[in-house]
């Protein structure tokens, strides 16, 4: 893997999908681990990925193993980003299984390293998922977030989500309430 230099000498993220990731060894091997650091790493921080607290080693790479196997059966995507062979950034989608949704699929969770906060991993990432959600022939992908990720929000949108719903003070953060925001993008409605 190499790494992308930008003009201001920054390294670029690079993103792997499924089958490249697991192909190397060593990226693989520590997947679930290095994934695992980041999202216990975003919930402590109070990051909205649907845990109140941050998830065990366990639960991860159980998590994981799920959504592989989602891949390998045509029923979703993973994309990893990294820099100098640095896990900064994960993402996945999971086609939906109740027979009359199997069109569609739900973006589930988009987390990148507060490290690389800023840099443009999450744009990769998501525009990567997009981009698999079309060649895989989903005519709805769907995501939700809690209404107060305002960064996530605004990315959403700007890669064409568009909100079709709000479940106000629906998620439960200890005693805070949030609303949560549903979002789609339509490839039906895309030439």
């Amino acid at each position: 893997m190499d790494t992308v230099m930008t003009s201001e000498g920054a390294a670029e993220p690079v993103v792997l999908d499924a089958m490249e990731l697991t192909s190397d060894p060593g990226l693989g091997e520590r997947f679930a681990e290095s994934a695992h650091r980041i999202l216990a790493d975003l919930v402590r921080g109070g990051a909205a990925l649907g845990w109140v607290e941050p998830p065990s080693l366990r639960e991860v790479e159980n998590l994981f193993r799920d959504v592989c196997r989602a891949v390998q059966e045509g029923d979703g995507a993973l994309r990893a980003a990294y820099v100098d062979r640095r896990l900064v950034g994960l993402g996945y989608w999971l086609r939906y299984t109740r027979p009359t949704h199997r069109p569609h699929a739900d973006l589930e969770k988009v987390a990148v390293a507060a490290s690389a906060h800023g840099r443009g991993v999450g744009r990769a990432l998501t525009a990567a998922l997009i981009g698999d959600a079309r060649r895989a022939g989903i005519e709805v992908l769907t995501l939700d977030a809690r209404d107060d990720n305002h960064s996530a929000l605004h990315l959403y949108r700007s890669l064409g989500f568009t909100e079709y719903g709000r479940l106000p003070d629906f998620v439960a953060v200890g005693e805070h309430r949030y609303d949560k925001v549903f979002c789609m993008l339509d490839f039906r409605r895309q030439g």
